[in-house]
């Protein structure tokens, strides 16, 4: 059932976008949340659905006050999609320190403010949705994204934990785990270190169609599916990492070697 209400972090581009866009033309009033002030204010030329807010999620007080300010113009809120992220890239011994501490902050620090400030109405209420987005890349370690790997192995590890914590309180909590997604994030890494990985993928067009990740995202909260590993790569390299970690790092190395 779509929500009347619904919330949507990172929703100025890439998933986070075509959450919004779907659910707004499902009839939902969806406020979107980013610190992309461009890609926000062309949403509502796309849906008058959506209501745009510049907010940085890793600020908390911030957060708290655009949630208080949609909660108090439409109600409660029904479905949170947190998809709020960076993947700047670099060697971790090379990588700065202080954009290290940002990813940490942005990634794991913005799902700790947006989950803790939005759970409580919820679960007053006994209902509502929380769709939180990890990544494969938490388990699944690749060179050069370190410190991305490192913020995405806490989100997923602190949005599990989350889930098992509070069952049977009436809302439902869904950890999403995709493998690299065509989506803005891509250029971020190109933009930094660029790793062979990526430019791999972005050659042989070897990543996930985000829409297709949606179109999961969908079904999951259909099935009231908790961990979702949307398509088939996923699924293998997260196999992968629990049995074989030796042999799939060894492929890492192989396919990364210049």
């Amino acid at each position: 059932m779509t929500p009347q209400v619904a919330l949507v972090t990172g929703g100025a581009s890439g998933l986070g976008r075509i959450c919004a866009l779907r659910l707004a033309k499902q009839g939902a009033k969806v406020a979107v949340v980013d610190l992309d002030s461009a890609g926000l204010e062309s949403l509502p030329q796309e849906s008058s659905n959506i209501f745009p807010f510049l907010c940085d999620v890793s600020d908390l007080a911030g957060f708290e006050g655009v949630l208080a300010e949609v909660r108090a113009q439409f109600g409660f809120i029904h479905r949170v999609v947190h998809c709020a992220a960076i993947m700047p890239t670099a060697c971790l011994a090379e990588q700065e320190t202080e954009t290290i501490h940002k990813l940490m902050r942005i990634n794991y620090g913005g799902t700790v403010n947006v989950t803790k400030s939005v759970l409580p109405a919820m679960f007053e209420k006994g209902a509502g949705e929380l769709v939180v987005f990890g990544s494969t890349g938490g388990s699944v370690l690749v060179p050069e994204c370190g410190a991305y790997c490192a913020s995405k192995a806490a989100v997923n590890a602190y949005t599990e934990i989350l889930i098992e914590e509070n069952r049977g309180r009436g809302v439902q909590i869904m950890l999403v785990c995709p493998p690299l997604v065509d989506t803005p994030l891509l250029q971020q890494a190109v933009e930094t270190s660029n790793p062979k990985s990526v430019r791999d993928s972005i050659e042989k067009k070897r990543f996930a169609d985000p829409e297709f990740i949606v179109d999961e995202v969908e079904k999951g909260l259909k099935r009231k599916v908790e961990i979702l590993l949307p398509g088939g790569e996923a699924k293998f390299v997260m196999a992968m990492r629990r049995y074989f970690p030796r042999l799939l790092w060894k492929m890492i190395h192989y396919f990364n070697r210049e």
